[in-house]
């Protein structure tokens, strides 16, 4: 007979003794267990011992986590979590260098168990640490020139310790002095720095300025930008990383009117090309959390045009009509009159047949047309920037259309603002970066003004197609769906250069965007007709049904889900699955993303089906609701969900992207008996529905399918023509 699901084998090691071979009852209390095996070699005190996994983690068993154990782990018996605190926090205070060199390391490596560090914060050993790092500066620098390198770096144990300990998020940040903030902003700004002290230092002041608003003042007067941009030069990525996050969360956190000066000085520091020498063109791979920095660089510069994005002109402002008067100077080559040049009325007949040429919707006051928001004051900026700059192209593009047929003129005006519009739109200008993308573009960094660049190519493809198209006035929509599919096209393949995103829209033609949707549309049938729809109704249940269990045999599989933290790069895991008789959810933390699906047995937390009282999403989450800072996150928003269970327990969740987020709230509310109303299923019910038809009516190809049935025949005269089997 197999064993009992509560009793779980497994070895137990005590350092100078043979390991045991035991059989954990898991309904026992863990201090139970724990005196039976100080009992077996004859230990005293067992309240002083704890189990830990005999792993590369070393974390404590507790009785939370104690259903991780599976059968056949290997544990040890080691000095209890509050023990081993109590020992560390004396060690690391010890006069002699290398007993607190040997503590520091222990508890930088303890430090990550929660269970110790609970324990050890509980000891105010967080503020034992901060002491030292304000205190013992010079004294670690000349230790450092004299130890030995095996036993690393006093200062970077230090550090590392305090690391690990702040990211369990026991303790608020906001507790931290000015001397200490001074002291990691001093080694950040230090030429000759250890690299392991420096990245330390660059990720707490990264989360000080993420986590706290007080703490972002302090930090901003400490450290600037001149100081960080040598540690981009280096060829260590990882210091690369911290420090492109650091100048990310000063941008991020700084004030509106504080945030175009900051893009005003990294621009005289020369960031965009450092950046692009240094990382986007060196010769190793840009790992994922490097793409992620660069993806929110690249997002908060663009947030930078939001302000022009939101402006309306002012009709009125002199300095505004001026570029307007700037437009048409440019392009006709004309000096603006004087006052006493003709008369009023001939002045006001020659701009209005100019700005009629220029393309604005209102010849009379073209001022009109920027009042409209989003794209305001941007689409002025970009038409100016691309007379200025481009303006041999600028001219040919007006001049040639102002003599085409009126039908057939493409107006630049009206275009720019559109196009304006549209490409803030793909850009997402306004929006707070995602948690989770990667989704820099190198050619953004291959150019100082590299919206305006942008623009004045894709308002050449806006000429070259509407041409292709032998567009008119009513056709202008269309042209503007047909150029957003092709920069979207271009943009896929993420070109290096402004050149080469040139090439690549020079290859989606008109022409060639029309294949591509000829063979993406895959030859679809107008199932239009009575019948098609009928039959289409008849299948679709059975279609729903084959979703939902797709959605629920996913919910058995699982998925890994991150916890919220402010540090990207420690992230922490829990994993939850569904039973495979649809009864249970199962879940529990993981220390590390799993590789596979993760076992029942090993998720230490049940929650049964019946339980369930509803599943929220979005704004009313309980987890959305109270931490306020994740409200401005659009994307975490969208991920977010709750089952809310009892009279007030919640389970909540952040999933990993918009696919698992649609499987788990439609599996959620099947299991439910609700209706799977997600975007990702109606998409499927779409696909597999099509399929189905196609698939039935394969024999009627070529056959056109009549209105109304077929009349039935007569009966014949007789049934001769039956054979019987028999």
């Amino acid at each position: 007979m197999p064993p009992p699901a509560d009793i779980v084998k497994v070895a137990i090691e005590w350092p100078g003794a043979f390991p045991k071979l035991m059989e954990i009852d898991q309904k026992k209390p863990l201090s139970a267990i724990i005196k039976e095996v100080c009992e077996g070699w004859n230990l005293p005190n067992p309240e002083t011992f704890a189990l830990q996994n005999a792993d590369s983690t070393n974390f404590y068993i507790t009785e939370k986590n104690r259903n991780n154990i599976k059968n056949g782990s290997i544990l040890r018996l080691t000095t209890s979590a509050g023990q081993m605190a109590q020992q560390l926090h004396e060690r690391i205070q010890s006069s002699s260098m290398d007993m607190k060199l040997d503590a520091l390391k222990d508890l930088a490596n303890s430090s990550r168990d929660i269970t110790f560090a609970q324990e050890f914060i509980n000891l105010d050993g967080i503020s034992l640490l901060t002491q030292m790092v304000e205190s013992g500066t010079e004294r670690y620098q000349k230790l450092q020139k004299i130890m030995k390198p095996c036993f690393g770096d006093l200062l970077s144990f230090t550090l590392t310790a305090f690391v690990e300990l702040m990211d369990h998020g026991i303790v608020s940040w906001d507790t931290f002095s000015v001397a200490f903030i001074k002291k990691i902003a001093s080694y950040v700004c230090k030429s000759a720095m250890d690299t392991a002290v420096l990245q330390r230092s660059l990720a707490i002041l990264e989360s000080m300025v993420l986590n706290s608003q007080d703490l972002y003042q302090k930090v901003a007067q400490e450290i600037t930008i001149g100081q960080l941009i040598p540690h981009l030069q280096g060829t260590d990525q990882d210091i690369q990383t911290y420090t492109i996050a650091v100048i990310n969360a000063l941008f991020l956190k700084a004030p509106e009117e504080k945030r175009q000066e900051m893009a005003h000085i990294l621009a005289q520091k020369q960031l965009r090309s450092i950046i692009l020498s240094n990382v986007i063109r060196s010769n190793k791979p840009i790992n994922d959390e490097m793409a992620h920095q660069l993806y929110v660089l690249q997002v908060l510069t663009f947030n930078l045009l939001e302000d022009r994005m939101m402006t309306k002109m002012d009709p009125q402002d002199q300095a505004q009509r001026d570029i307007i008067f700037e437009l048409r100077r440019i392009a006709f080559d004309v000096e603006c009159e004087s006052n006493n040049s003709g008369s009023i009325e001939k002045r006001k007949s020659m701009y209005t047949r100019d700005y009629k040429k220029l393309g604005f919707i209102n010849h009379v006051n073209p001022a009109v047309d920027f009042t409209q928001i989003p794209p305001g004051m941007l689409a002025l900026d970009n038409m100016l920037y691309f007379a200025r700059h481009h303006q041999d192209a600028y001219i040919r593009i007006v001049l040639e259309n102002s003599s085409r047929e009126d039908k057939h003129e493409c107006p630049f005006g009206r275009s720019s603002i559109e196009l304006t519009k549209m490409l803030c739109e793909i850009l997402k200008v306004g929006e707070l970066p995602s948690e989770n993308c990667h989704d820099f573009h190198p050619m953004f960094f291959t150019h100082d003004r590299s919206f305006e660049e942008f623009f004045c190519i894709c308002i050449q493809l806006l000429n070259k197609t509407w041409k292709e198209m032998r567009a008119t006035s009513e056709d202008f929509n269309k042209v503007m769906q047909v150029v957003k599919e092709q920069i979207t096209r271009a943009l896929t393949i993420k070109p290096n250069s402004l050149d080469q995103f040139k090439s690549r829209l020079q290859n989606l033609s008109y022409t060639e965007i029309l294949k591509l949707r000829q063979s993406e549309r895959m030859n679809q049938e107008d199932f239009q007709s009575r019948p098609i729809l009928e039959l289409r109704e008849k299948i679709q249940p059975e279609i729903m049904e084959l979703i939902k269990q797709q959605r629920l045999n996913r919910l058995c599989e699982g998925t890994c889900f991150r916890k919220i933290s402010s540090r990207r790069r420690q992230d922490k895991f829990w994993y939850c699955r569904l039973s495979p008789n649809h009864k249970v959810l199962h879940y529990g933390d993981l220390e590390e993303s799993p590789q596979g699906e993760v076992p029942h047995d090993s998720l230490q937390d049940k929650l049964p089906v019946a339980d369930i009282k509803a599943v929220v999403t979005g704004k009313d989450c309980p987890h959305i609701k109270e931490k306020g800072a994740l409200k401005q996150n659009k994307e975490v928003l969208e991920l977010a969900f709750s089952v809310l269970y009892e009279s007030d327990e919640y389970l909540n969740f952040i999933a990993p992207d918009k696919h698992e987020y649609c499987v788990w709230t439609d599996g959620l509310n099947a299991l439910l008996g609700k209706e799977m109303t997600s975007e990702f299923t109606r998409s499927d019910m779409d696909t597999l529905l099509n399929m189905e038809m196609k698939l039935r009516l394969l024999d009627l190809e070529n056959i056109q399918i009549p209105e109304v049935p077929p009349p039935i025949p007569k009966e014949p005269s007789n049934y001769d023509f039956v054979y019987d089997c028999n």
